[in-house]
């Protein structure tokens, strides 16, 4: 949203906004109980299809079928929680006692902990790329740099190097608080994003039921949009927790991470999602590609294809798999379509008709509006690169082609809900 609109917004009458906070809250929650019962009723077939494992919770199953949950979480409770607290300690003890001695026994440490992570020939391997790259770089040659980082980048997706695979963007800080203090209040913090992300891998079982498409046909319309809203926000918490503990090692080491996602049921818009949902890779793409390319300087044809270079990046570095073709071809249009209503919205000529004809609430009631069905196709794309074609197929078709009139109707008027509540926090951020 570009700071003239938001400009615009009006405050809403407390009654109209605290009806909006209800209605959201209340659907995720009714949405969610749906999903849960429905996948208790289905509990045996999905154990006998997906293996569920035994849960941490009496009388619950566990879903591991996401595989980047159950893999982090696997090798967290191996090797890397331990290693990350050793850095921690190290990291404050040297401060304290050592502070001359803080990097070499870091970089000692790191090395060590790579090692028993990866083995030798892993990080071997890591050492290699970063050395090329670093040498590369020096030469100060901007194609053959992006030349060199491609060609490394296509290697990691080799099935005996995808286990070095880390991404590390996290949260700023800029607090006066004592390094204990912010560590026992990030930490409590972690811990309470991986219970929640544990208990809804125990009570709903989205994964397992997102892989089999009799399952997705046959889900009551509050279950499907409770599907949908629990993977989004699973995806959310899970990176909540990913992010957070390397965010809170980086801040101790009084480096400034990015910010953490926000939470995805305020987004309402392409451009916010990509913005706002993980900030270090957002402004990585504008520094080394968009903005290198021509962006919006040269005019709208450079603008559109420094945009759709951009997103062909993201592509090709999550695998550049075909479901990944077609969500970032649907984030790359919805990113367009966004920029070209807005630039249309506060043209002088339609900007003219709006002041007269609409108040500063109907303004932005109609903003939220527009928002929701953004907000739906945003929804979508999500579900493609979560779950693959045949996920955002099934829902295209049960939402907006079968239920048109059933279906789509109500699920757009709690989007525009979920509109109005992200809104409110533009205008009043935190």
């Amino acid at each position: 949203m570009t700071s003239k609109l938001k400009a615009q917004l009006a405050p809403l009458p407390w009654t109209e906004l605290l009806a909006y906070w209800l209605l959201s809250f209340g659907s995720h929650l009714y949405s969610f109980y749906h999903l849960y019962r429905f996948s208790k009723d289905h509990e045996a077939g999905l154990e006998r299809e997906f293996q569920l494992e035994k849960g941490l919770l009496k009388g619950f199953k566990r879903d591991l079928s996401d595989f980047e949950w159950s893999f982090w979480t696997e090798w967290a409770k191996k090797s890397l929680l331990w290693t990350l607290i050793g850095h921690g300690a190290i990291s404050r003890l040297t401060s304290i006692f050592y502070p001359q001695l803080k990097v070499p026994a870091l970089t000692v440490y790191g090395l060590l902990a790579a090692s028993s992570v990866l083995g030798i020939q892993g990080v071997c391997v890591l050492l290699v790329h970063l050395s090329i790259t670093f040498s590369v770089a020096h030469l100060r040659k901007p194609a053959l740099s992006w030349a060199c980082s491609l060609l490394l980048l296509s290697t990691l997706h080799i099935e005996p190097l995808q286990v070095i695979l880390m991404q590390r963007p996290a949260e700023g800080s800029d607090r006066d608080e004592s390094a204990f203090i912010y560590l026992v209040l990030r930490s409590g913090r972690i811990i309470l994003w991986w219970s929640i992300a544990e208990y809804m891998i125990h009570v709903m079982y989205m994964h397992s039921i997102q892989s089999n498409e009799t399952y997705l046909e046959i889900l009551p319309p509050w279950a499907l949009g409770g599907l949908a809203l629990a993977l989004v926000q699973f995806f959310h918490v899970k990176y909540l927790v990913l992010f957070g503990v390397p965010s809170m090692l980086a801040t101790l080491d009084k480096l400034v991470p990015p910010k953490l996602p926000r939470c995805v049921s305020i987004m309402y818009s392409f451009i916010g999602m990509w913005r706002h949902f993980d900030e270090g890779l957002y402004r990585w793409l504008i520094r080394y590609i968009y903005v290198p390319l021509g962006g919006s300087r040269r005019g709208l044809l450079c603008k559109i294809i420094s945009t759709g270079l951009a997103f062909g990046f993201v592509c090709l570095w999550h695998g550049g798999h075909d479901y990944l073709q077609y969500w970032a071809l649907m984030n790359w249009a919805g990113v367009l379509v966004e920029n070209g209503l807005k630039s249309l919205l506060t043209s002088s000529f339609i900007n003219s008709i709006v002041e007269q004809k609409f108040s500063g609430a109907m303004k932005r009631r109609s903003i939220a509006l527009l928002s929701s069905f953004s907000t739906a196709m945003l929804i979508l794309s999500n579900l493609v690169f979560l779950g693959g074609n045949h996920v955002g197929r099934i829902f295209w078709k049960r939402v907006f082609i079968q239920g048109w009139s059933t279906i789509a109707p109500p699920m757009l008027a709690f989007l525009y809900c979920f509109a109005q509540i992200g809104l409110e926090r533009t205008s009043h951020p935190p």
